[in-house]
This record gives structure tokens, C-alpha cells and sequence, in this order.
């Protein structure tokens, strides 16, 4: 005879042990898929204890306990991560500003001390060991952005003191964000298996090669994460076939999942737009292509120092 939902949310698994119903009612609050498994390993906890009798605290310290051991475990095995070389993960932001024209109309002298300020700002930062700040330019083939800043550091809090310092500063003040994107380096979850020895290690980007920089947050529709695993690296597989076809692309592909609205940003380093237009087309043929939710606003970038940057502002 089938068993409803309704029947296996009220369903106790049999026990070896004795319980309370306290301690029973406690496994229905389970979710039945896991609660077998959930009381296993109290009634385990119990032995281990040579305890004959699971009431409420019984639950409550194995539980603790558990999860405490899990903890330690967790922490264990990130810190075997982080001790191998260039395993540790880089938080990574893009952050687009717009200048108030307001500001163009200030007093020259002003203007001028006003913009050393804000370029010793970026300048003291990008010195720190661990942190890297690489200056674009988007005026002019964007309404709405003028200046980006790309940000790498192995400490998020780093962009929120770099930033509390920039909107200190006189040109900070008439400084509007327009655009912010939040995302971590990863390892690729996909094999490039007609480069095999291109192994890049995306937990370390080394950026800042290019001329040009060319960026997009990108969302892959949820069908595309029920489809197996197999399956998404065989249309990967054509998709990474077509960007080998473009060397003077350089992909630098970093993940939002949970941290930004996105599931990545991606961002393409060339000196050759043609080219990287060219790799769009070709990509937007491919199956992959069907996936997608969303790949914009995209934004063209051009690399300068820092003070280059700013002094593009037209000020």
C-alpha cells in the first residue's frame, strides 16, 4: 500500500534505543529523507555515551556535538586548501563610477587638489601587499559610466575600506556608483579537453595584460543546472572549442553564486576588439547559447593608470 507525503512527514524510523516522545517529536520537526539517517547517528551518539535512554537533552547535546564535529571538519579541510599553493581565493569587484558635472565646475585650483587626493587613494591601496586595483576608462562609448575600477583582494572588507576612503574625499563626493559587481575566483567546473595542458588556475587572476577590457555579469537559465553533469560539459565542450579559436582573448571568468545577483561576471582581456567581437557572434551559435538568461549591460573598458583615469574625467 503507497504512502502519501502526509504519512511520511509523521513517520518515526525504527529505533534500537529506547525514546521519549519528547525526544520523537523532536525527529518529525526532520525532514523524512534524512531523518533515518538523523536518528542513526543520535542513537550512535548515545552508544558511544552508554546512554539507554534518548530524551530531549540527549538530542540536543549528540546534535551539538555533531555538528561541532563538522565544523572542525569544515575548518580542517579549508585550511589544507588554503596551504597549497595558489589555492586561496581572490574576491574580485567591478565597480563603475559616474562623475557629478557639477564638480567640472569648480574653481580650477580646487579641482586640481581635489583629484591628487582621490589618485593617492586608489594609489595607497593598489601598494598593498595582496590587493590589486587596475584603473579603466569607459568614457565615452557609455552614458552612464566614466571610470571603473577593477578590484582584487584575498579580503572583501579591503573594497568597503578602499571605497569609505573615495567617497571621503572632495572628488569622492560627487563620485556616483553606478554599477557594482561582487564575485570570487573558482575553479572552472568544466575541462578544456582540447587544450589540455591550458590549465588556467582561476583562483589567481593576473590581470591587466590588455589594452582592452571588455565585461558582462552573466545568469545561465535553471534549466541548464538540471541537465547532468555530462551533459553540460558536452555543450561546453563546443563552446570552449570556440573560444580556443580566439588567443588574443584572454577569459577571465570569476562566480557570483550567492554573492551578487549573477551566477559570474566574465571579463576579456584583449587588444583586438574585432576579435572579441568576432568570439561573440561565434558563441551566440553555439548550443550553449540557449542557456542563457541574462549577459547584460556589457562594458568596453580601456586600461590606463590610475591617474590617466581620472584625468579622462575631462577635470
Amino acid at each position: 500500500m503507497a504512502i502519501d507525503d502526509k504519512e511520511l512527514e509523521q513517520l518515526m524510523p525504527e529505533t534500537s534505543l529506547n525514546w521519549t516522545e519528547d525526544a520523537k517529536a523532536r525527529m518529525l520537526n526532520v525532514p523524512f529523507f534524512v531523518r533515518k539517517s538523523v536518528v542513526r547517528g543520535i542513537e550512535q551518539y548515545a552508544r558511544d555515551k552508554s546512554i539507554e535512554l534518548i530524551d530531549d537533552e540527549v538530542v540536543s547535546r549528540a546534535r551539538q556535538e555533531r555538528e561541532g564535529e563538522a565544523i572542525a571538519k569544515m575548518q580542517a579541510e579549508r585550511k589544507a586548501r588554503e596551504a597549497q599553493p595558489g589555492s586561496r581565493r581572490q574576491y574580485v569587484n567591478f565597480a563603475f563610477y559616474k562623475l557629478d558635472s557639477a564638480f567640472r565646475r569648480l574653481p580650477q585650483a580646487e579641482i586640481d587638489a581635489a583629484k591628487e587626493e582621490f589618485i593617492n587613494v586608489l594609489e595607497d591601496y593598489d601598494a598593498q601587499d595582496g590587493t590589486i586595483v587596475l584603473a579603466y576608462s569607459t568614457v565615452g562609448v557609455r552614458c552612464d559610466s566614466e571610470i571603473m575600477l577593477w578590484r582584487i583582494s584575498y579580503e572583501m572588507e579591503n573594497f568597503q575600506k578602499m571605497t569609505t576612503a573615495m567617497l571621503r574625499t572632495k572628488l569622492g563626493k560627487y563620485l556616483d556608483t553606478t554599477y557594482s559587481y561582487f564575485s570570487q575566483t573558482k575553479r572552472s567546473m568544466y575541462m578544456d579537453l582540447f587544450n589540455p595542458e591550458h590549465e588556467e588556475d582561476r583562483t589567481h587572476i593576473i590581470p591587466g595584460k590588455a589594452k582592452y577590457l571588455f565585461i558582462y555579469p552573466f545568469t545561465k537559465k535553471r534549466e541548464w543546472y538540471l541537465l547532468s553533469k555530462y551533459a553540460r560539459q558536452g555543450i561546453m565542450d563546443e563552446h570552449i572549442y570556440v573560444g580556443n579559436q580566439y588567443p588574443s582573448v584572454k577569459l577571465n571568468t570569476t562566480y557570483c553564486f550567492g554573492l551578487d545577483d549573477y551566477d559570474f561576471v566574465v571579463a576579456f582581456e584583449t587588444d583586438y576588439p574585432d576579435d572579441f567581437l568576432d568570439l561573440v557572434m561565434d558563441l551566440r551559435e553555439t548550443e550553449g547559447s540557449r542557456y542563457t538568461e541574462k549577459d547584460t549591460p556589457i562594458f568596453s573598458c580601456t586600461a590606463m593608470s590610475i591617474r590617466d583615469a581620472v584625468e579622462t574625467l575631462g577635470v
